[in-house]
């Protein structure tokens, strides 16, 4: 990614304003709000191994672990006051049934270590109670609103999950395609927090109704930073 950043010429970007307000973007994939001290995670995916082998995809049962310890991380750094999962958070309904009993209480131990919302996704429209947090369909701080799909535009404020973007770019020849946090200003899309979870290319047209034309930008995650690339200078899948 430090290849990416010197190669496109590209100012790095501490932060992204969505409607005056600025969020610290991570590499990890959550952004932290320092005004409200919140930070906000989408898409955790949590069992998502198990689910697939349950169904005979055999993939290393370690990402729920995986997540959690980053997302612990995350807490550790920054001390949020709130955290706000935004949605598909569990892979399924019969997820916590699944969860090794460490990772179980691992969970619990994070929902008890501030305040804690979960918005209710598509794959999780009633999160399990038992690892404690509200309940919510969206979320309204001052100018923002945290939901789990994004709505057709305009929707200023939005800060929304649930498309797992991407985005790619070609340097030096060499293609290069990452999960990327997403935004015009006016709302953003975050990126996929889960260790097993996928991406959609931002130039896909289920962005069309989102991000209308190419005055947005993908900030593109790296081992160590993130970087914001024009829509223009991406590629499509």
């Amino acid at each position: 990614m430090y290849e990416l950043k010197q190669d496109l010429h590209l100012e790095m970007h501490p932060a992204l304003t969505v409607c005056g307000q600025a969020f610290d973007l991570t590499p990890e994939g959550a952004a932290f709000l320092a005004a409200e001290r919140l930070l906000v995670a989408a898409d955790l995916h949590l069992e998502k191994g198990s689910s697939y082998a349950a169904r005979g995809i055999a993939l290393p049962p370690y990402d729920t672990r995986a997540t959690l310890v980053r997302l612990e991380n995350l807490i550790a750094r920054f001390r949020p006051r709130v955290v706000v999962a935004l949605g598909d958070s569990f892979h399924d309904a019969r997820a916590d049934s699944r969860m090794a009993p460490k990772d179980a209480a691992h969970l619990a131990r994070l929902t008890r270590s501030c305040d804690w919302i979960w918005i209710s996704g598509n794959h999780d429209p009633a999160p399990p109670p038992q690892f404690g947090g509200e309940i919510m369909e969206q979320f309204r701080l001052g100018p923002l609103t945290f939901r789990h799909e994004p709505q057709a535009a305009p929707a200023t404020g939005e800060i929304a999950g649930h498309l797992h973007p991407c985005a790619a770019v070609r340097v030096r020849g060499r293609r290069l395609r990452r999960r990327c946090y997403t935004s015009d200003g006016t709302r953003m899309v975050l990126p996929a927090f889960g260790a097993y979870a996928g991406g959609l290319n931002v130039l896909d047209r289920a962005f069309d109704d989102l991000l209308p034309g190419l005055d947005f930008h993908a900030w593109m995650m790296g081992g160590r930073t993130v970087v914001p690339v024009a829509a223009r200078r991406l590629e499509a899948d």
